[in-house]
């Protein structure tokens, strides 16, 4: 069964750096695309970010590149979100997201298959 969970959210000033961590347990990230969404209050989920497993081909979201770098650790089985020179508007509830891929592929909540919990991130002004 394949598990996520999401770490490090928090609260934290405008500028300020923050890194969240998606251990996934089993399933291999070779095999995956694997993604961070965000939702904020009265808004729709939204792909931040993506990586492919199989070749390290990321995508960014335009809101934040730039400023977030994903990244992942095949001996850890974890993919991370390192997210520096915040904004308000980067508050949201994160979510960690898989789906098997030998590819990237899209960036798109509807075509995950596997969720985590999520982790808030605020982001005062």
């Amino acid at each position: 069964e394949v598990q996520l969970v999401e770490s490090g959210g928090g609260l934290v000033q405008a500028g300020k750096s923050l890194r969240l961590s998606c251990a996934a347990s089993g399933m291999m990230l070779d095999d995956y695309a694997i993604g961070w969404f965000r939702q904020a209050p009265g808004k729709e989920r939204e792909g931040v970010s993506c990586i492919s497993g199989s070749d390290g081909r990321t995508y960014y979201a335009d809101s934040v590149k730039g400023r977030f770098t994903i990244s992942s650790d095949d001996a850890k089985n974890t993919v991370y979100l390192q997210m520096d020179s915040l904004k308000p508007e980067d508050t949201a509830v994160y979510y960690c997201a898989v789906r098997p891929s030998l590819g990237l592929g899209l960036c798109e909540a509807y075509t995950m298959h596997h969720w985590g919990e999520g982790t808030l991130v605020t982001v005062s002004s």
